[in-house]
């Protein structure tokens, strides 16, 4: 049985803009990364039961990058995303808002490579970052 990891952010936000923020593609590559030597060019989201998101994710000195790929199992609007990741690897995304607050959860399959510390890390860093450029736009 895989581990499982949850992060969790609360945005400063209604939760119409978060789920647009979160969902669009010109969004998308502007917060979907862990850090400032990172960057996300490209992403493309077909939000529907089995459509598929893609984002590019590479370090800007171009030493590394992939592309993170998913289909959707689950589109409930505005309040959960269920999906399975390339490597089998389940993950759900709840929104839950309360007027100008939304809360965003994450709960993801771990993967073998890297250290469970290491992964919730990188993870919860995106959602950081996430709800930064969501609160500054």
């Amino acid at each position: 049985m895989a581990t499982k990891i949850t992060i969790s952010a609360h945005v400063n936000a209604p939760l119409e803009k978060v789920w647009k923020y979160w969902t669009a593609p010109e969004h998308i590559t502007q917060w979907n990364f862990a850090s400032d030597t990172w960057q996300c060019p490209t992403a493309v989201n077909d939000v529907k039961v089995g459509g598929k998101y893609t984002a590019r994710m590479e370090a800007k000195d171009g030493s590394f990058g992939f592309d993170f790929e998913y289909v959707y199992n689950t589109v409930i609007h505005q309040q959960e995303l269920r999906y399975t990741i390339t490597d089998g690897r389940k993950a759900t995304t709840i929104f839950s808002g309360n007027g100008n607050t939304t809360t965003v959860t994450t709960t993801f399959e771990a993967e073998n490579q890297n250290p469970v510390e290491l992964q919730q890390q990188g993870w919860q860093a995106i959602l950081n970052n996430f709800k930064k450029y969501t609160e500054s736009n």
